[in-house]
């Protein structure tokens, strides 16, 4: 069977010195289609020319002035082409097969709209960031392995609760059934927001 496509949406505010590093780890993926789409929130910095001359083959949706990360999210979304949708913080970057284990990760269970990926520290890649979005029995969001050792023990594939905004893949099928990001939350918990939605409605996470 051939690979879906997938559309990598990159939100961006005066970002272009993550760019920098983001983009080429991304265009050196083992996974093939993909398109990425940049929507960037009213720059300063020169993000869209410097765009514009160095990644031609990025698509950018360009908002006059910053309207914050989930509108950003939802504009990507909204724009996407590909079957399969993956959210993407600027300041990452991702290893080689990233995208290759990700898909193949979420389409090997059904069930699953959402996948989560390991997320490590930007300057201590030992540690984690997440690996997953977690939801405790009085409701109060957390990630998954935050500040330990990446050691082994998250590596089992299994299902948790979320997937990190910063690094998350969804079905288009998910956005189709349960609705964008709410964006009276702003900057945070709209990834446990949808998250929540979705679960509801019989999607889960990988």
């Amino acid at each position: 069977m051939s690979n879906p496509l997938v559309s990598v949406v990159i939100p961006n505010w005066n970002g272009k010195h993550h760019l920098e590093a983001c983009l080429p780890s991304l265009f050196a993926q083992t996974y093939r289609p993909f398109e990425v789409i940049v929507v960037d929130n009213g720059s300063t910095d020169g993000s869209v020319e410097w765009l514009a001359t160095v990644w031609p083959q990025v698509r950018v949706v360009a908002f006059p002035q910053n309207r914050g990360v989930v509108a950003a999210f939802n504009a990507g979304v909204q724009a996407a082409r590909g079957e399969l949708i993956a959210l993407l913080n600027n300041d990452t970057e991702q290893e080689p097969d990233w995208l290759e284990r990700f898909v193949a990760g979420l389409l090997r269970h059904s069930d699953a709209g959402m996948a989560a990926c390991k997320i490590r520290l930007w300057d201590d890649r030992t540690r984690l960031h997440t690996a997953g979005d977690t939801m405790s029995r009085d409701a109060q969001p957390g990630n998954r392995g935050v500040w330990e050792p990446d050691d082994g023990r998250f590596d089992r594939e299994e299902y948790v609760f979320a997937p990190c905004g910063a690094a998350a893949l969804y079905r288009r099928a998910l956005f189709e059934d349960v609705g964008l990001f709410d964006q009276r939350l702003g900057s945070y918990l709209e990834d446990v927001d949808l998250a929540f939605r979705a679960q509801w409605r019989g999607w889960r996470c990988i």
